[in-house]
């Protein structure tokens, strides 16, 4: 890879992630970025924006893990997204980040990514919402970027890589089992296991699914900027 392809088109990137996690698997590769954390809660991201924004970041890149939507994508395909859906808009991601991203690849997939301001865990409905819109994935962070960087002007693009599938219903301890520096929870995690010792099975799945996840993100951003 030359070095131009991993020169940031913009001077000041700011990354905004639902965990500690997420920002411990890109701080490497773009180490002079700034990163938001959002905690994966809806306030959460609103701040870590605001906070990026005030800062005098000059782009946003949402980064992390995602749901997939479209049953086609399997745990570890890359996702970029030429929209993120919110609120009923299409928000477009600007041409210049999406091209640094490599969203032309073939290892890497389009279309439109939804915005939830709630976990979705049911195959069902990410299912439905397939059907409703369209999008591929669906993540709780990127909606939140592309609003108030549309509100601010600023360009804003998304990265994210997916961990449960559309088939995958997630077990409730996966829910409660992270903390939002996305260590385990052992206390919750271990009360919900012992409420439902029936959804083991499931769990292992979402740590192989997550694993996955994990391995592709390294993946991706070693050919995009190591």
């Amino acid at each position: 890879m030359s070095g131009s392809t991993a020169v940031s088109p913009f001077s000041r990137l700011g990354i905004v992630v639902g965990m500690e996690a997420e920002a411990a698997l890109i701080r490497p590769f773009l180490p002079h970025a700034r990163i938001g954390l959002s905690g994966a809660t809806l306030s959460g991201a609103r701040q870590a924006v605001l906070d990026l924004l005030e800062g005098g970041v000059d782009a946003l890149l949402s980064f992390g893990l995602a749901a997939g939507l479209d049953p086609a994508l399997q745990p570890g395909a890359v996702v970029v997204p030429h929209n993120v859906l919110v609120n009923g808009e299409r928000l477009p991601a600007a041409p210049a980040l999406l091209s640094w991203l490599g969203a032309d690849r073939a290892d890497v997939v389009g279309g439109d990514l939804l915005h939830s301001d709630v976990i979705v865990t049911a195959a069902t409905r990410k299912m439905a919402l397939y059907r409703e819109t369209g999008c591929v994935a669906l993540d709780m962070e990127s909606g939140v970027v592309a609003e108030m960087a549309a509100a601010r002007k600023v360009p804003f693009a998304v990265l994210r890589v997916v961990c449960d599938p559309a088939d995958r219903t997630l077990p409730p301890a996966a829910v409660v089992a992270l903390r939002p520096d996305g260590s385990l929870a052992v206390g919750a995690l271990a009360r919900s296991i012992v409420c439902n010792p029936f959804q083991i099975p499931a769990l292992i799945r979402v740590g192989r699914d997550a694993g996955l996840a994990r391995t592709a993100a390294r993946a991706v951003l070693a050919r995009r900027f190591g």
